[in-house]
């Protein structure tokens, strides 16, 4: 009798006892394969570790494009993650999508997480941001177009192991190296973000009206200016010559130059991190090169990468998962463990300053040359970035007409010339879908 009345005590006790709080999970999609990925997890596998309320739950969904497609099916289905990746060309289609995302700013006010925008980097946050200044997404795996040299190619053609400053003594470079033997002397990743994006803000000069189509939708390509013309026509006269290896639309030229095919190449901050893991290169980081014959050159260069951004639909409790781990991003030794682990730029002014003084730089020279290009001189409506609707498709009608121009199928002008023609015909059905 006395048992059972012990025991009748207990189940009571248990039942007013409260119930343990179950983890919030927070549904995170991405497009990072290889070593980013790897990097990534760790990410959300530290975030994890360190609270017990949310779990972090990463999801790769192919490239880029895949997982934006996948994103907006999701959500026309009720069910979209609650963070996405998206690459910076999707930035004004995601501003577009009014009622399928949660701005940042106002996600961080409505959950008290403490939020400055003037703590990021201004050419990162630029991008990312209305005209009021309010950020829209978080700058997450932000890079910029850096310039490689494999040291050890430099010498084996008889020349000091030196980056070229300009674009005139890396052609020269390149002929010495290409008498030498070397097959491929120079190849290039995301030849329209290199050759016309960053090209454009590293030599002043507009991609498009309406400051880059950052004041309006009613903005119009200007790729085909004289400057655009002269420097594909070099690049197509380079790939005649057997100085140019063209590599793809894409990242394919990161493991042709970290595999020691390649003695340069003009690819990502990013690419670094797989350089360094593949170790068959004596790499060494420059800023891009410019023609110094264009007026107010170099200015700075503009970023890459991508973003995270927060779907609507999801309940206030799951938001605060969310808040709070982009407060843990944020956080200036978070950002500091992703930037040496992947040559990404610390997004953050204090990640920055805290990786100086950590004495990494010292160690590593160069490694701080993705802030310091960024960073050059205060940017200009030209080189602050670029907002165009449905740039995926814009860009892949730049690289096509590009390809055109290096295979010799095309003059130079005529291949920009079309390139504008094709992409304003895209930016006017975006005007038109998003009046």
């Amino acid at each position: 009798m006395r048992l059972k009345r012990m025991a009748a005590i207990m189940a009571a006790g248990m039942l007013c006892a409260p119930q343990a709080q179950a983890q919030i999970e927070i549904q995170w999609w991405h497009s990072m394969g290889g070593q980013l990925g790897e990097s990534l997890n760790e990410l959300a596998n530290k975030f994890n570790a360190e609270q017990k309320d949310y779990r972090i739950v990463t999801s790769y969904k192919g490239s880029y494009p895949e997982s934006m497609t996948a994103a907006i099916a999701a959500f026309r289905a009720g069910q979209a993650p609650h963070l996405l990746q998206v690459f910076e060309v999707g930035t004004a289609t995601m501003m577009a999508a009014k009622g399928a995302v949660k701005p940042v700013y106002q996600l961080m006010k409505e959950q008290g997480e403490p939020f400055d925008p003037k703590a990021y980097l201004p050419t990162v946050t630029g991008y990312y941001s209305d005209p009021q200044g309010n950020m829209l997404s978080l700058p997450f795996n932000s890079s910029t177009a850096l310039f490689y040299i494999d040291r050890n190619k430099f010498k084996q053609a008889g020349l000091k192991p030196e980056p070229p400053r300009t674009w005139k003594e890396l052609i020269a470079a390149a002929e010495k190296m290409k008498a030498a033997g070397q097959t491929c002397v120079y190849t290039t990743g995301w030849p329209s973000w290199v050759h016309v994006e960053n090209f454009s803000a590293w030599h002043n000069l507009p991609i498009g009206t309406k400051q880059n189509g950052m004041a309006g939708l009613d903005t119009q390509f200007t790729i085909n200016s004289p400057a655009h013309v002269k420097h594909v026509e070099m690049l197509a006269d380079m790939a005649k010559r057997g100085l140019f290896t063209y590599a793809g639309r894409t990242n394919q030229a990161d493991s042709r130059f970290a595999s020691g095919e390649c003695a340069m190449a003009t690819i990502s901050a990013g690419a670094l991190g797989n350089i360094i893991k593949t170790g068959k290169t004596d790499w060494q980081i420059s800023v891009l090169p410019y023609h110094d014959d264009v007026k107010g050159a170099p200015q700075n260069s503009v970023i890459g990468g991508a973003s995270l951004w927060v779907m609507s639909g999801r309940k206030p409790e799951e938001y605060k998962g969310v808040a709070k781990f982009m407060s843990f991003l944020s956080r200036p030794e978070v950002q500091m463990d992703w930037h040496m682990k992947t040559g990404y730029v610390p997004i953050t002014l204090a990640a920055f300053e805290l990786t100086k003084k950590s004495g990494f730089y010292d160690k590593n020279p160069g490694r701080d040359m993705a802030v310091r290009q960024l960073t050059n001189k205060a940017p200009t409506e030209n080189s602050k970035g670029l907002r165009f609707g449905n740039f995926v498709q814009g860009r892949t009608v730049i690289e096509e007409e590009l390809e055109a121009a290096f295979a010799g199928r095309k003059t130079a002008k005529a291949a920009l010339d079309d390139a504008v023609k094709r992409g304003n015909e895209i930016l006017r059905q975006f005007e038109a879908a998003n009046k």
